[in-house]
């Protein structure tokens, strides 16, 4: 018996993202300026944890140096709108061209010579790193003083200029977050989802059944560069500055991979829960550390509350909730 389906959903599954979108499109009328704040960067972490999942968790090519594209959208961006006024939709659309080229090249590079696993992990680290030197030096982007984009106007929001409140990128990145969702899910069930799921299992059979590996590996970094290029430029005109010690750091990557780990490598609402789980349990932490006073228990905390989950959960938390909920992946 066929089961009941909304817009291509199951309806439980309809129902449960109907009344997420709605929660989340009315939650900036009931939160103060800090929750707010907290959701900008719980939908930014969703964001960027979703492109990386379509390389990792779809196709699984492991990437440690992701900040690598999160950085040449917002630098591209916003040193094109700070010294020619180019409006920040022209250069997040620069932006995604280069960081697309630059997760070509990567992908060329480890791909055609069959580097794989923890090798290529190693050189999207290395690539990233040269781009930071690099950036620090580069007198146009800033160098290591950083660049400053002008103050935005919490007034009134100008889109096409990307200044405004924080509610204005809340809504720029939740609908982000749900363009990204959609795409993954649609990817996913035609042949390109297909093949990089085969590819994920099993390299050499999938080449056995005549699957053109390159290609499709090639197609989820190149894609999931693209995606993390835009969440940088919203990233850039949201903070105003950018340097190059913080947006390259290796740190900043390995951020952008312990949401889909958490939530649920691999599936489609795992990078969102996962970010969810994190940006709530970072500021839980920094009040609990303000509260005992103590230097470094925020990182111990957090580390071991981390350990716990990945101990209890090693698939990822949205499949467990998912299960309870009887909900379908979708």
């Amino acid at each position: 018996m066929r089961r009941r389906q909304v817009f291509g959903l199951p309806v439980r599954v309809a129902v449960a993202l109907a009344l997420f979108v709605v929660v989340m499109l009315a939650l900036p009328g009931f939160v103060g300026n800090y929750l707010l704040s907290v959701l900008v960067v719980f939908l930014f972490a969703a964001a960027i944890g979703q492109a990386w999942n379509i390389m990792m968790g779809f196709a699984g090519q492991l990437s440690l140096g992701h900040a690598l594209y999160l950085g040449l959208g917002a630098y591209l961006s916003g040193a094109l709108f700070q010294h020619f006024g180019v409006l920040p939709w022209v250069g997040m659309l620069a932006g995604v061209i280069v960081s697309g080229l630059a997760g070509g090249i990567i992908g060329v590079l480890s791909f055609r010579f069959g580097v794989t696993g923890v090798y290529f992990a190693l050189i999207t680290i290395a690539f990233n790193e040269f781009t930071r030197i690099l950036f620090d030096h580069l007198d146009w982007f800033g160098g290591s003083a950083g660049l400053f984009l002008p103050v935005a106007h919490v007034t009134h929001n100008d889109i096409l200029h990307l200044r405004g409140s924080p509610a204005m990128f809340y809504y720029l990145l939740l609908a982000l977050c749900l363009a990204s969702l959609g795409l993954s899910r649609a990817l996913l069930r035609r042949r390109t989802g297909f093949y990089w799921l085969a590819i994920r299992e099993d390299q050499e059979a999938a080449q056995a059944l005549g699957i053109n590996i390159f290609r499709y590996k090639l197609a989820a970094i190149v894609l999931s560069a693209m995606l993390t290029s835009i969440a940088g430029t919203l990233m850039a005109f949201y903070d105003n500055n950018l340097y190059p010690d913080t947006v390259f750091t290796t740190a900043r990557s390995v951020e952008i991979i312990i949401g889909p780990f958490v939530g649920g490598l691999g599936t489609l609402f795992g990078p969102i829960l996962g970010a969810f789980v994190l940006t709530g349990l970072g500021e839980a932490m920094t009040s609990v550390s303000a509260a005992i006073g103590v230097a470094g228990v925020k990182q111990w905390l957090y580390g071991a509350v981390l350990l716990l989950i990945i101990v209890a959960q090693p698939s990822g938390l949205w499949p467990w909730l998912r299960a309870r909920l009887g909900l379908e992946e979708g």
